[in-house]
Order: structure tokens, then C-alpha cells, then sequence
């Protein structure tokens, strides 16, 4: 499975240092470790260099991490007064430190905090500020070529032509930058509009040369080459607007044979556009708000809750597989939401005072008011609701979707990458409105929303699978296909043995996917946008 990671550079200042000299400041040095996921483990990434006799250094170097959205990634700045040529910080001053997760750096873009000497002990003075910047060029070439009259080089009917663009690399070398498709048997061919990154094709120099080359393609690899030429961006933005730029396809060897040689066709280039490829991380640093619902299951299949053997029994040690999946899940997008209020349901059950069966209940019984405090306080909410509820059913899914999509239906009025919607529905898998469900789905893939689907226990997961569509577009009754895949399944039984991490890493390596693809559809940049070749 593709994984979101991208590198982040990290800029650190600090103000009010302790100065731990005598006759002079401190020699600031900041070093950046990592929690290897055991309990106190740290392992040391990067470091600044030493700024001399300053209590307000502003660090040259750069630290750089690798980011992943699905994790959560424990960070630890220690600031230390550097006094020897030593690289081991344990016979030097420690001025203070602060520990956090690269998400809350990422969301905040610029993260102040206050010094500490250790764990909830202020340094009395001092703060580090810490500034996340990813490291790429996020523009992108996008191309629209045709060729007209290109040479034959079938035997038996027509050339199948293909392009490539290659970039300049050293002394002789070109690197593969893209490869079109191939069109059979025309010397006319039309090719699709393709988009390729700046870094990819010139390093993002306009006036590096790319190389364009077009052949004949046999299945056997031996494609014929027909011609090629070189230009640069800079040439290719002067296209206007229907008026094609058009370049001879020469092939090298027959002008050398040929003095009356002049081309093996016209390459001609329809449009050339250079548009920013924000990632994930721009609109989330740009100010979009991840916003976390939690949908649990409470229908009778899970089995008596005060029984060992039900799904929804607490051990003794206050966990089952249900509180497992909201932890490890909300631990990591709790990061990227602001007000740590999260609105949390059930479904399924038989609900006081009616014991009506309910699909969409509040967790907490405050209809008016569903949010929960944190993870913790979802969790807590659980809890309660177990024993004040009668596990029913059916298992309906449609619901509880149709209720997030109407927050997101609010948010896609207002067109801005400002809320983006993740839906955790955790069930033990006996679905009983999948056709309903289907049709919440495909309503939903048009808007800014996610569905995670985690499922607890040893039940045949075919419908959950289903709904997932990695083996195929899931279509709505109708026939109408979702606009994007928006849903991600995990059973959780794979997780058992594995850190907590794990699952959160899975069920949501798809999210910065899913929320790109939602914006790129309707051409929404982030509210903030990065300098796109920064």
C-alpha cells in the first residue's frame, strides 16, 4: 500500500535561554530524536549546528524528517550549551527541551512552547519555536501533444507511435521523465493531456533542456525511433491558445544519410500549463480542519456485553477491540483538529427512554450536543453507553453516513479547503443495508469526506470488502459509479499482535489521498498556499 510520506524541514529558534557560562552565553545546539514506539526508546534524527554565545539563536540548519500522516510520530527537541568538541550531548548543559508529534507541528506550521528541564518542569526561561516547511517543488507541467504525418515504419499497416520526455542529467546522460501511450496504427496520433512534475522534467530550471522523442512501439521492445527534438519550459509556455507550437521529428541517422532529409513528421504541442501539485500537507498547514466522527456498532451480534465472549466486553485491564480502534485511530487525526470536539454515535441499539431501535444515537445521549472531549472522552462516552443501552439491531450503515455527509455537504457550499470529513465506523461486519450504504457512498465520494471501516471479531467480511472497492468501482443501484474512492476497510483481527500504530498507519495511509483527490476535482487550492517551488 502507497504510504504519505514526504519530507519536512524543520526551521528551530529559541528566545530566552538559560545562561549556563560563566563569563559569556551559552553555545546553543539543538538536537531532534524520535520515539521508536517502545516505551521510553529515542533515537536521534538530526541536529543543529552550535550558535556561539547567543541566547536567542536562530539555527541555520535545517532538521529534516520524514512525515507520515497514518502515524503518530513522538518528536523531542533538546536544546543544549555545547562546550567541547564532543558529538555526545551527556557531559554538556541541558537548557531545556520539549516533546511533542510532528502532527501538531504540521498543523500548526509555527509551534512555540515553552522549555522544560524535564516532563511537566518548566526551564523557569526560554521557548523553542519549530517551523515545518515541505521540502518540494509542487509545480507540475501539464502537456497536450499530437504528431501530424509522422513516418511509417510498419511493413503492414501503420506506425503505433509513442512519446517520451526525457531531462537533461549529466555530461550525456537523460532521465526518463514520462511515456505516453501508445496509439495504434496512426500517423495522426492525438495523445491525452498529461501532467508531469517540474522536479521530474527540468529540476525546476525553465531553461533545462528536455529532450522529446516519439517511436513506433513493437511488443517485442524493439521500438523504431521515428524523431525527436529539444526545447526547454521556457519555450513550451510561449504556446497561445489554439495555435499550436510545432517541432520537426528528426531522426538523427537520416539526416546524416540525407542531405535532402528535412523530418519524420511534426511534433506539435497544443497546450503547455504550469500549475501547483499541492499535497496533503499544503492544505493542511494551509488551514484545512480534519473534523473525526466515530460510528460504533451496538446491534446484538456483537454478543452480551457482560459475557467474556462478546465483542463489547471490557477486560479487566479496560480495553476491548472497539476502544483499541478509537484510540489508536483518534490518537493520530485528533492532531489536525483544533478544538479536540468530536461528535461520536452509536447504532443498532435500543435507546432509553423508548427503547426505540436507534441508528444514528448520540453517544453521549446528547443529541443536541454529540461531541465528545478527545479521545478519551469518546471512549468514556462508550463505556456509559454500554450500560445504559440494549444491543439490537439491524446493522445499518446508510444512516450514520448520510449524517456526516450533511456536514460535509455544508462545507462543499463554501468553496474553500477549509473542513474535510473522516467517518471511523466500527462494526463486527453483518451488514444488513448494503444497498442503501452503496448509495450513501457514491453520494458521498462528491464531497469532502472519508469512511474508514474497521472490523472487530472473526465474521465473514465480504460486504465491507465490497464496499472498499479495491476490486472494483463500487457503483450505487442506480449504476452510478463514486466520483472517488473514499473508503478504506481493515479487519482488525491482522492487528492483534502488532503496536497500536500499526492500525492507525493502515486504515488511514488512504486519507491524504482521498482529501487531495476531493480537491484537485473541484480545482480548490489551500486557503494558504505554500510558495509553490519552495
Amino acid at each position: 500500500m502507497a504510504q504519505c510520506v514526504t519530507k519536512v524541514q524543520l526551521t528551530i529558534s529559541c528566545q530566552d535561554l538559560m545562561d549556563k557560562d560563566v563569563g559569556s552565553k551559552s553555545d546553543p545546539l539543538c538536537v531532534l530524536l524520535q520515539n521508536t514506539g517502545a516505551d521510553d526508546q529515542w533515537i536521534e534524527l538530526d541536529r543543529t549546528e552550535r550558535v556561539k554565545n547567543c541566547q536567542k539563536p536562530e539555527f541555520a540548519k535545517k532538521l529534516e524528517v520524514d512525515y507520515y500522516f497514518e502515524r503518530v510520530q513522538k518528536l523531542k527537541f533538546g536544546i543544549y550549551d555545547i562546550d567541547n568538541k564532543s558529538s555526545a550531548t551527556n557531559d554538556d548543559d541541558y537548557l531545556g527541551g520539549v516533546e511533542c508529534t510532528l502532527g501538531q507541528i504540521v498543523s500548526s506550521k509555527t509551534f512555540t512552547r515553552p522549555l522544560q528541564l524535564k516532563k511537566g518542569k518548566l526551564a523557569g526561561m526560554g521557548s523553542i519555536t519549530v517551523v515545518a516547511e515541505e521540502m518540494n517543488d509542487k509545480r507540475l507541467a501539464v502537456l497536450q501533444l499530437e504528431a501530424r504525418n509522422l513516418e511509417n515504419k510498419d511493413f503492414m499497416g501503420k506506425s503505433d507511435p509513442f512519446m517520451e520526455l526525457f531531462r537533461e542529467g549529466d555530461g550525456d546522460k537523460w532521465q526518463l521523465a514520462y511515456r505516453s501511450e501508445v496509439i495504434k496504427n496512426n500517423l495522426n496520433p492525438n495523445w491525452k493531456p498529461f501532467s508531469v512534475s517540474l522536479q521530474s522534467l527540468c529540476n525546476g530550471d525553465m531553461q533545462k533542456s528536455i529532450k522529446v522523442t516519439c517511436s513506433d512501439y513493437d511488443g517485442d521492445g524493439s521500438h523504431d525511433l521515428i524523431g525527436l527534438f529539444e526545447t526547454n519550459l521556457s519555450q513550451l509556455q510561449q504556446v497561445e491558445s489554439g495555435s499550436p507550437m510545432e517541432f520537426d521529428c528528426i531522426n538523427p541517422e537520416k539526416k546524416k544519410k540525407k542531405k535532402s532529409y528535412k523530418n519524420s513528421g511534426i511534433i506539435r504541442v497544443r497546450s503547455c500549463k504550469i500549475e501547483t501539485d499541492y499535497s496533503f500537507l499544503d492544505y493542511v498547514m494551509g488551514g484545512c480542519q480534519i473534523n473525526f466522527t466515530v460510528g460504533i456498532d451496538f446491534t446484538g451480534s456483537n454478543g452480551d456485553p457482560r459475557s467474556p465472549d462478546s465483542l463489547h466486553y471490557i477486560s479487566p485491564n479496560g480495553v476491548n477491540e472497539y476502544v483499541s480502534a478509537v484510540s489508536s485511530v483518534g490518537q493520530v487525526v485528533q492532531d489536525y483538529d483544533t478544538d479536540k470536539l468530536f461528535p461520536a454515535f452509536g447504532f443498532g441499539a435500543q435507546i432509553p427512554p423508548n427503547w426505540q431501535v436507534s441508528h444514528e444515537f448520540a453517544l453521549n445521549f446528547s443529541s443536541d450536543n454529540p461531541y465528545c472531549q478527545g479521545v478519551q472522552g469518546i471512549i468514556n462516552a462508550y463505556r456509559n453507553a454500554l450500560v445504559n443501552v440494549r444491543l439490537y439491531g439491524p446493522t445499518n450503515f446508510s444512516p450514520i453516513i448520510s449524517h456526516v455527509s450533511g456536514f460535509a455537504a455544508t462545507a462543499a457550499q463554501h468553496p474553500a479547503a477549509a473542513q474535510y470529513y473522516v467517518l471511523l465506523i466500527i462494526t463486527d461486519g453483518e451488514i444488513t443495508d448494503l444497498d442503501q450504504t452503496r448509495d450513501a457512498i457514491v453520494k458521498a465520494s462528491h464531497l469532502p469526506m472519508s469512511i474508514i471501516i474497521v472490523g472487530v471479531g472473526n465474521a465473514d467480511f465480504k460486504a465491507m470488502e465490497f464496499l472498499d472497492g479495491d476490486d472494483g468501482v463500487l457503483k450505487s443501484l442506480s449504476g452510478q459509479p463514486v466520483a472517488r474512492d473514499i473508503v478504506q476497510f481493515v479487519p482488525f483481527r491482522q492487528f492483534h499482535n502488532a503496536p497500536q500504530e500499526a492500525l492507525a498507519r493502515t486504515v488511514l495511509a488512504e486519507v491524504p489521498k482521498q482529501l487531495v483527490s476531493y480537491y484537485k476535482m473541484h480545482n480548490l487550492a489551500p486557503i494558504n498556499p505554500p510558495n509553490p517551488a519552495s
